[in-house]
């Protein structure tokens, strides 16, 4: 599989997957121009992929899903609590690229497998997705509050694993959101921070080359070599070990992550 987080913040997320069979797109939250720059500049080209998987209906997800269905024919994956709740702003969609699924259920795209499983977040059906191909595995998991036992589950032995590490919590408690905001971040439906995403890792990292891309960094609240550092502390205060063998990368709210190959 090559991968590449095309985007992923508060301002847009976007993933694109590869394999020798298929394309796909996870969340579509730039505007479709964006996206297309976006494939140019990791040299992909766009008309390959096969569809798009919504993780949930939040316009930083799906800003761009019904302008490039209709672009280029593709069609959209969502569980039916998500489609309800996005099918009002994703614009005339047809009716052959309405795809909706049970969370949990394995969905086959050519040489790939991709399941979903939910997550904890203020959205009518949220999840997140792990692709599978023969032995090789790659998940992607932001947009919660929590992590469960579900969640750790589904993405132990990935071998790419997107995580989110969205906020350092002394910065958005003394941040300039208002009350409201702040707690809706930090609860239970909000979204994880950097220690969060730290102690998650140790929960579910193996003793072996992993990569992880730590993502839907806020740009208010968090910086990149914050989050990195802070995770990187956690893992090395509870299992040292896992840092000769691990590599701990970020996305970019910008620009696209190299492609990386599993």
């Amino acid at each position: 599989m090559r991968f590449s987080t095309l985007s992923s913040s508060s301002s847009g997320n976007c993933h694109y997957i590869e394999t020798e069979e298929t394309a796909l797109f996870v969340d579509a939250g730039l505007s479709g121009k964006a996206v297309q720059n976006h494939m140019l500049a990791i040299d992909a080209d766009i008309k390959n992929i096969k569809g798009i998987l919504v993780t949930h209906e939040h316009v930083d997800h799906i800003r761009g899903v019904g302008i490039l269905s209709r672009r280029f024919d593709l069609p959209i994956f969502a569980n039916q609590g998500t489609w309800e709740a996005m099918e009002k702003d994703l614009g005339k969609i047809a009716t052959t690229n309405i795809k909706t699924f049970k969370t949990g259920e394995r969905i086959q795209f050519g040489d790939v497998e991709a399941t979903s499983f939910a997550i904890s977040h203020d959205a009518k059906e949220p999840v997140g997705y792990v692709f599978s191909k023969r032995d090789k595995k790659l998940s992607i998991v932001t947009d919660t509050g929590i992590y469960t036992d579900e969640i750790k589950d589904a993405v132990k032995g990935s071998d790419l694993l997107v995580m989110e590490s969205n906020h350092d919590v002394n910065m958005l408690e003394v941040g300039p959101y208002p009350y409201y905001l702040k707690k809706r971040i930090k609860g239970m439906y909000g979204h994880l921070s950097n220690e969060d995403c730290g102690e998650f890792l140790c929960d579910v990292l193996e003793d072996r080359k992993q990569i992880i891309l730590l993502g839907h960094m806020s740009k208010e609240n968090n910086f990149p070599e914050l989050a990195y550092q802070t995770v990187f502390n956690v893992i090395k205060e509870r299992r040292h070990k896992l840092l000769g063998m691990i590599q701990i990368e970020l996305t970019y709210r910008d620009k696209p992550t190299k492609v990386y190959h599993i």
